[in-house]
C-alpha cells in the first residue's frame, strides 16, 4: 500500500512515516518546511519528501492520504483531495487502523512530561527483553530515534491531547485504545482549542473510557484534577503512586539523583540516575508501576533507570564557554518550568542560573497561564524573556509577579547581548522553548567564547 503523508516533517507525522516505511508501506509526503534532522532521516529510510502543498502531488494516485493537523481547508492538496474522493485518514486514525490493533498499547498521557516519561517506559521496556515499538515525541537519547516498528507485542506511545486533523477535532489518544494508561498531570494548555481545563477532562476522560477492564491505569496519588476524571467513571483497575500506601519514593539527595524506592512499607531498592528534579522521580514511579503490570519487577526496572538519558532537550547541555555552562530545555508550560527550574537549584546548591525564556506555544502566544508564569522562575536568579512583536500581550507585567529580575527584550539581537552580559562566569544559562529559539544555544556559545577571548 503507498501511503502519502501531509506534513510529514512534524515529529509526530515524522515518527508515523518512520514507522509505516519500517512496516513494509510505501511512503512518500510533502511539508511546507522540509529540513534537517527529520527530512535527512525521513530521505534516509527511503521516503520521497516534496516541498510544499500543491495539488499535483497527487499525480501518483495513492491508496491513502494521511492528513497532519497542519493542514487546513483551501490549502490546493486538500481541495483536490476532497473533491476527487480520495481515501485519507488522520495520522492517529492511520495508527489505530493499520499498525496498533491487536498490540498491548502503553500510552502516556500528560500536559506536561509526556516524552520523558515514554521514552523512560520504552527503555524500561527494552532493557526487560520485551523490544517495544514506540512514537515518542521527541528524541530518546538511549534510542536515537524517536520512532521505531518492532515485532514486539508491546507498543509505546507518547499520547497527545492536542487534536487529530482538520476534519476530526477529538484528541489524538482517543485513538490509541490502550491497555496500560500512565496519566501523569493535567492542566491548562491549548488555549487555542480548548476553552477550558474542563474540556480537557472530558477529553481524558474519553481515553479513560477505552481502557479495558483487564488492563491498568497508573496515576499520581493525590491529583485533583485527575481525580475529577476519574470520578466520571473508571471501569479499569487504578494504580496510584506517590502516596506511602503504594508505590512511592523517599530522596536521598535533595535533587533527585538518588532515591529510595518503596512499594508500601517494603523498600525495593536505590535508584541512582543521572536525572534531577522530584518530578522526574515520579515518573519513574509511575513506568515502574506501568512495568511491573506487563510482568517486569520493580528491581529490574530500578536497574534500568540507573541507564536511562533524558530525551534531547530536556535539561540538555549545548556546551561550555568562558565558563558558562548553557543548556537547552523544552519547557512550554508554567509548571514545566518551575520544576525544571527547582530541580537545578537543587543540583547546582548556590551556583548562578540565569533564565532565558521564549513564550512560544500556542496557548503562551495568547497569553494563556499568563497569571502562573511569572512566579514560574522563582529559582532562577534572573530571567530574560524573549518577546517579539507578534506577542501583544503586556509581557513587561511578568516582572511585577516574578520574585526574581526579570526583563524583557523585543528583538533577538538585543537579548542575546542581554544574556551575554548576564551570564558571568560561572552561571548555568538555561534557554527555555519548544522552538528552536533562533538557534540561540550556539550563537550564545560562540559570543561567549569570542567574550573569553578578548575578541
Amino acid at each position: 500500500m503507498h501511503i502519502h503523508i501531509l506534513g510529514i516533517c512534524g515529529t509526530f507525522m515524522g515518527g508515523i512515516a518512520m514507522i509505516a516505511r519500517q512496516a513494509g508501506f510505501e511512503v512518500s509526503g510533502s511539508d511546507a518546511n522540509v529540513y534537517p534532522p527529520m527530512s535527512d532521516e525521513l530521505r534516509a529510510a527511503g521516503i520521497e519528501i516534496g516541498e510544499g502543498f500543491g495539488a499535483e502531488q497527487l499525480d501518483r494516485r495513492p491508496d491513502l492520504i494521511v492528513v497532519g493537523n497542519v493542514m487546513r481547508r483551501g490549502m490546493p492538496v486538500v481541495e483536490r483531495m476532497l473533491n476527487e474522493g480520495l481515501r485519507y485518514v488522520s495520522g492517529p486514525q492511520w495508527l489505530e487502523e493499520h499498525y496498533l490493533l491487536g498490540r498491548h498499547v502503553l500510552a502516556v498521557a500528560g500536559t506536561h512530561g509526556k516524552t520523558t516519561t515514554s521514552s523512560m517506559l520504552a527503555w524500561v521496556l527494552e532493557q526487560g527483553g520485551l523490544s517495544p515499538g514506540f512514537l515518542i515525541g521527541g528524541v530518546p537519547q538511549n534510542f536515537s530515534v524517536g520512532a521505531r516498528s518492532s515485532d514486539s507485542d508491546y507498543f509505546v506511545i507518547e499520547a497527545d491531547e492536542y487534536d487529530c486533523a482538520f476534519f476530526d477535532k477529538r484528541s489524538k489518544f482517543v485513538h490509541y485504545h490502550p491497555t496500560t494508561l500512565i496519566m501523569n498531570n493535567l492542566e491548562y494548555d491549548h488555549a487555542d482549542i480548548f476553552a477550558n481545563v474542563g474540556e480537557i477532562q472530558r477529553q481524558f476522560h474519553h481515553l479513560v473510557r477505552t481502557v479495558p477492564g483487564k488492563g491498568l491505569i497508573v496515576s499520581p496519588e493525590g491529583n485533583a484534577r485527575l481525580e475529577e476524571v476519574l470520578a466520571m467513571g473508571a471501569w479499569t483497575p487504578v494504580e496510584r503512586v506517590g502516596g506511602g500506601a503504594g508505590l512511592h519514593a523517599t530522596l536521598s539527595r535533595p535533587d533527585g539523583t538518588v532515591a529510595e524506592i518503596f512499594d508500601g512499607a517494603e523498600r525495593v531498592g536505590t535508584l541512582e540516575w543521572e536525572c534531577t528534579g522530584t518530578y522526574n522521580v515520579q515518573n519513574a514511579l509511575m513506568v515502574m508501576a506501568a512495568a511491573r503490570g506487563v510482568g517486569i519487577p520493580l528491581s529490574r526496572s530500578i536497574s534500568a533507570l540507573g541507564s536511562f538519558r533524558l530525551p534531547r532537550r530536556r535539561m540538555e547541555l549545548k556546551g561550555n564557554a568562558g565558563g558558562v555552562a548553557v543548556y537547552d530545555d523544552f519547557a512550554h508550560h508554567p509548571t514545566a518550568i518551575r520544576l525544571t527550574l527547582e530541580g537545578m537549584r537543587a543540583h547546582v546548591g548556590k551556583e548562578r542560573i540565569l533564565a532565558i525564556f521564549e513564550p512560544r506555544s500556542n496557548s503562551l502566544k495568547m497569553g494563556a497561564n499568563r497569571e502562573e508564569l511569572g512566579g514560574s522562575f522563582a529559582s532562577a536568579d534572573e530571567v530574560l524573556v524573549y518577546a517579539p512583536p507578534s506577542i501583544t500581550w503586556d509581557v513587561e507585567g511578568l516582572a511585577a509577579t516574578c520574585p526574581r529580575p526579570l526583563r524583557v527584550a523585543r528583538d533577538f539581537g538585543e537579548l542575546l547581548s542581554m544574556a551575554v552580559a548576564a551570564a558571568t562566569p560561572g552561571t548555568k544559562v538555561v534557554a527555555m522553548s519548544n522552538g528552536s529559539f533562533n538557534g540561540i544555544h550556539g550563537k550564545l556559545l560562540e559570543l561567549l567564547a569570542a567574550r573569553e577571548r578578548g575578541a
